[in-house]
């Protein structure tokens, strides 16, 4: 076999490039491959329910695929068909498999759950019928309709008849009166509350939309809380051992303390003692070691060589003087 110095690196380097970007692509095609070998099925919904493409698909709370597809199905009786695939070839679907759209998140993100059931196997790209599936009330939905709903209502109108319905049953048993009665005061109650119902409902309505734009960012905040609370979990018996030791520790040490109370009570008097000498004398104290400095950096320079002295001795011997003629 040729080695590779003895190649055309021309070929090698397109080559290798060619196998990285083959890799690249592929990376990010990760979900594609997944369609080509899951298997897909179909589910009938009355309402899809905020269902949308790319949603997850749950068996028994565990993700085994994906939504594929939410689209309105033609005919007489119009309905909701959601295409999805399952990736987990041990899912095992019978064929009275069941299907229900539930909440993933407080803020209204949704998945497909799956409820193996029956005897066989479901077709692939079989249909689940309208029968075994169900979908979940929307809460925020409702809320909105209500706010809408409300902001179409004549409070003067809905007074004005609450109203005449009382005069219509003046006549009528005094439970029958005082009911109608009730309900108009209720009426009007509500109509001088206009204004603060109309804002309230308009705070709501923002607030949920603030909340459904940060839904990313308040499910990856639940996610990290569930991680912290599930390593404490983890670590719950470290935990318990260390909060053991600790107490174990202080028991010890307060024993130690009172089985050496007669002998550390009079040092620890001396200590303190001793502690206020030295804050009596504390401008002495560093006086003094203002002073030593000079001296101890002389002594450093004088044994810094070895361990002997330097030292010279001035004048010891008389300076030679050339004597000249006559002198």
């Amino acid at each position: 076999m040729k080695p590779f110095r003895e190649r055309n690196p021309v070929v090698v380097g397109a080559t290798a490039l060619t196998l990285i970007l083959a890799a690249l692509l592929g990376a990010f095609q990760l979900d594609r491959l997944a369609a080509l070998t899951g298997r897909t099925y179909q589910a009938a919904f009355h309402d899809a329910s905020g269902l949308a493409t790319g949603n997850e698909v749950r068996v028994a709370g565990v993700r085994v695929g994906a939504v594929t597809g939410v689209e309105l199905a033609p005919g007489a009786q119009p309905y909701v068909r959601v295409r999805f695939r399952v990736d987990d070839d041990g899912v095992r679907l019978g064929r009275d498999t069941g299907a229900t759209i539930r909440i993933k998140t407080v803020l209204g993100q949704k998945y497909l759950a799956l409820s193996p059931a029956g005897p066989g196997k479901l077709p692939e790209d079989g249909q689940i019928p309208l029968a075994r599936t169900a979908a979940p009330f929307d809460v925020v939905q409702a809320v909105t309709g209500l706010a809408d709903t409300l902001d179409k209502v004549d409070t003067d109108q809905l007074a004005q008849a609450f109203d005449t319905l009382s005069r219509t049953f003046a006549d009528t048993p005094a439970s029958v009166t005082t009911s109608l009665t009730g309900l108009s005061r209720l009426s009007r109650t509500v109509a001088s509350r206009d204004a603060e119902l109309r804002t309230l409902l308009a705070r709501t309505r923002d607030v949920t939309g603030v909340l459904a734009e940060r839904d990313e960012e308040f499910r990856k905040l639940v996610t990290d809380g569930e991680k912290l609370l599930a390593e404490v979990s983890r670590r719950r018996d470290a935990i318990h051992r260390l909060l053991v030791g600790t107490n174990d520790l202080s028991v010890q040490l307060s024993g130690l303390v009172a089985d050496n109370r007669a002998q550390l009570e009079p040092a620890l008097r001396k200590l303190h003692d001793v502690v206020a000498i030295l804050q009596r004398n504390r401008d002495d104290l560093e006086q003094t070691v203002r002073r030593m400095a000079p001296f101890v950096t002389a002594f450093a320079n004088v044994v810094g060589n070895g361990r002997w002295f330097d030292s010279y001795v001035d004048g010891l011997l008389q300076p030679y003087l050339p004597t000249t003629g006559g002198r």
